[in-house]
């Protein structure tokens, strides 16, 4: 047990070879901390003389709380002066980076507790600045040069990526019309991780980080997963044309979904002149419609039967029905090769002419997709971590009631859902 009350002041404020010159307690003010390093003399780094003493200056930088009240460190930072007059170097200050980096306003421990917080934690920036009792902007700036130094540091993040996804969403509705803005996120889709955000949702931007990365890493990637995008689909075919492109599961059946719901109002406007009502027969099976076979049982699917006959007299909504059925049922082959089969073949009975015209444009765009759907059945890999992500990310966006700068939006989303070695932090230099 320490006894000896400067080495106890030392151990309390624990910052390692200082000297605790004085405590100020003001009531209704933070507690301030004065110290000054034990560092030894040191020597000039353009002509290598010993420098001399031009006295210090004090600069308070805030701290960790101590014992529940908001805390300042005032470091008695010395200046130093070479004696040369040949010397360029003139006049500098002692820097100390167990103490704080150069030009901040947090001490170093403070930053990394900022950094843990808001990104692990997922905690608002806020609750911070209530806590130490300080400006918003000086726990955001260390968040934002801790962070960025963090991801830096983390070599290992994406080095072992074979499968990538991309998924847009949407960051925030900007000025007076409420312009939509948005930001794509790249994804492993394998480990479930967020690489990394570009803004916008266009070919440029995830081109462009595409080409900034190691060729060896690009070479890496085995499989891309893509929810029917276009517009990703030519980032995929002008990056990484040797990649297996896959179309995500969720996103296809969602499609065919999406057309039985088209057909179904469409008809309903034909047979009755109005939107679906509560009576109305195609409004009352709409969920059922989109429920898989297998998972409605006898009483349902006679329900479903009779009010398909009761709303629908040309039968467009079952054949849509039907249509999705036959598209979903292609996911439970196991053999990518029969599963190829029954899908051209769906594709080849969609082009019939009889059939509503919304069942000839799923058939269209089935034909457009078909390698990359036919390809899930090789890889068995979809876009779920790349939603996950964006889920992530929402969250993120909650906590901090939206943001308007991307920089910002960047290094949260990435501390917080972008899985980087925490165990680093605490060994970095921020310079």
């Amino acid at each position: 047990m320490e006894v000896e009350p400067s080495r106890m002041c030392e151990l309390l404020v624990d910052l390692g070879d200082v000297d605790v010159v004085g405590v100020d307690d003001v009531e209704g003010e933070p507690l301030r901390v004065h110290v000054r390093c034990r560092a030894p003399r040191p020597v000039c780094e353009g002509c290598g003389g010993v420098l001399w003493s031009y006295g210090e200056r004090l600069v308070e930088l805030v701290d960790l709380c101590s014992y529940g009240k908001p805390r300042r460190l005032v470091w008695h930072k010395r200046v130093w002066r070479c004696p040369s007059g040949d010397c360029e170097v003139g006049c500098v200050s002692e820097q100390n980076a167990e103490i704080a980096p150069p030009r901040e306003k947090l001490t170093s421990r403070a930053g990394r507790w900022a950094t843990f917080q808001v990104g692990r934690r997922g905690r608002p920036v806020t609750d911070l600045v209530k806590e130490l009792e300080c400006c918003w902007h000086t726990v955001n700036d260390a968040v934002q040069r801790w962070g960025q130094a963090l991801l830096d540091a983390d070599t290992d993040r994406i080095a072992k990526t074979d499968a990538l996804g991309l998924d847009e969403h949407l960051m925030w509705r900007k000025g007076r019309f409420r312009n939509k803005t948005w930001a794509t996120g790249i994804v492993d889709v394998r480990h479930g991780q967020l690489l990394d955000l570009v803004e916008g949702r266009n070919v440029e931007a995830p081109t462009q980080w595409l080409m900034q990365q190691r060729s060896e890493w690009r070479e890496q990637i085995c499989w891309v997963t893509l929810d029917l995008s276009a517009t990703y689909r030519r980032v995929f075919d002008q990056v990484l044309p040797h990649a297996v492109q896959v179309a995500d599961r969720f996103h296809v059946i969602r499609l065919a979904n999406a057309v039985v719901d088209k057909t179904r109002r469409r008809v309903q406007n034909e047979t009755l002149g109005h939107r679906g009502r509560k009576n109305d027969p195609l409004h009352r099976v709409r969920k059922l419609l989109l429920l898989a076979s297998s998972r409605i049982d006898n009483n349902n699917y006679t329900k479903l039967t009779g009010l398909l006959d009761a709303g629908d007299p040309n039968g467009e909504v079952r054949d849509a029905w039907r249509a999705k059925e036959v598209l979903q049922g292609i996911y439970d082959i196991n053999d990518p090769i029969l599963a190829a089969d029954w899908l051209n073949q769906l594709i080849d009975d969609l082009k019939d002419p009889d059939l509503p015209f919304e069942l000839n444009q799923l058939g269209r765009t089935l034909s457009r997709w078909s390698p990359q759907i036919i390809n899930w059945h090789i890889a068995h890999i979809t876009n779920a971590a790349s939603e996950a992500a964006n889920n992530l990310i929402k969250r993120v966006k909650r906590v901090a009631f939206g943001f308007t700068n991307f920089a910002n939006y960047r290094i949260r989303a990435l501390l917080y859902a972008g899985k980087p070695n925490w165990a680093l932090l605490n060994t970095l230099t921020v310079t």
